[in-house]
C-alpha cells in the first residue's frame, strides 16, 4: 500500500477554491467526491452528543465534531459553529443551517487532515499579529544553511530516531510547501505525542523535499 497522503496532498485544489473574508474555501462536495474515487471504501462520521444532536455545546457557543476515515486512519476535526466574519455564534443564536455549515466545513477539514488542499491552511491558527508579522518577512533569494541542512535531517529520521525540535524548526523553514503545511497540521505539540502514522507521513513530507545544490 502506498502512502495515500503524499498521493491526497499533490492534488492541486486552487482552481475549486472561494475566497471569503480573507480565508480560502474548499467546497466539502468536491473534496469528499476526489476522495472517494481514490479510495471508494473512504467514509466519515458526524459525532453527536449525547442527548443525539448534531452539535455540541458548553451552554455559551457551540462546535461540531466529525471524522473521515482512508485506509482505516481516521482523522477527527472539531469546528466552532461560526458567522460570516468566523466568529463563534452564542448558543441562543445557531440555527440549525449554521450547524449544517459548520458540519461541512469541519469534513472539509477532516480530509484536509489526510492530505487533501492541506495547504490551504497555512497559517490559519496564527493569531492575527504573527500573521501580519509573517507577511512581512522578506523572501530570500537562496536557501540558508540550516535550509540546506534538511536533507541531512532525513538521514537522521530514516535511522528511526525520532526527529528533534531543531529539526522540527529546519524543516518548518524548508520552503517545500508541502512541508510546511504538514507542520502545521500536526495536533501533537511534541514528537513524543505523534502517532507511528503521523511520524510516518511527516518522514515522507520530509524526505520529498529537495535541497538546492550549491
Amino acid at each position: 500500500m502506498g502512502n495515500y497522503f503524499e498521493e491526497l496532498n499533490a492534488v492541486n485544489v486552487n482552481d475549486k477554491t472561494e475566497q471569503k473574508n480573507g480565508l480560502t474555501y474548499l467546497a466539502w462536495a468536491y473534496a469528499w467526491g476526489e476522495i472517494k474515487k481514490r479510495y471508494p471504501e473512504a467514509s466519515y462520521v458526524i459525532y453527536e452528543n449525547a442527548q443525539g444532536w448534531n452539535y455540541h455545546t458548553d451552554g455559551r457557543t457551540c462546535w461540531v465534531k466529525t471524522g473521515v476515515s482512508i485506509e482505516g486512519i481516521e482523522h477527527i476535526e472539531e469546528l466552532p459553529v461560526m458567522n460570516n466574519r468566523n466568529q463563534s455564534i452564542p448558543l441562543e443564536n445557531v440555527t440549525s443551517c449554521d450547524v449544517n455549515k459548520a458540519i461541512q466545513r469541519s469534513l472539509t477539514k477532516a480530509c484536509a487532515r489526510h492530505g487533501l488542499g492541506l495547504y490551504i491552511y497555512a497559517g490559519e491558527d496564527l493569531p492575527e499579529n504573527e500573521k501580519e508579522e509573517e507577511e512581512n518577512i522578506p523572501i530570500p533569494a537562496q536557501k540558508t544553511a540550516e535550509e540546506r541542512s534538511v536533507a541531512s535531517d532525513v538521514r537522521i529520521a530514516e535511522s528511526g530516531r525520532k526527529l528533534t525540535v531543531k529539526q522540527h524548526q529546519l524543516a518548518s523553514k524548508c520552503p517545500n510547501d508541502r512541508i510546511i503545511m504538514f507542520m502545521n497540521a500536526i495536533p501533537a505539540k511534541s514528537y513524543d505525542e505523534l502517532t507511528e502514522q503521523q511520524y510516518s507521513d511527516l518522514i515522507a513530507m520530509v524526505k520529498a523535499y529537495k535541497p538546492a545544490k550549491d
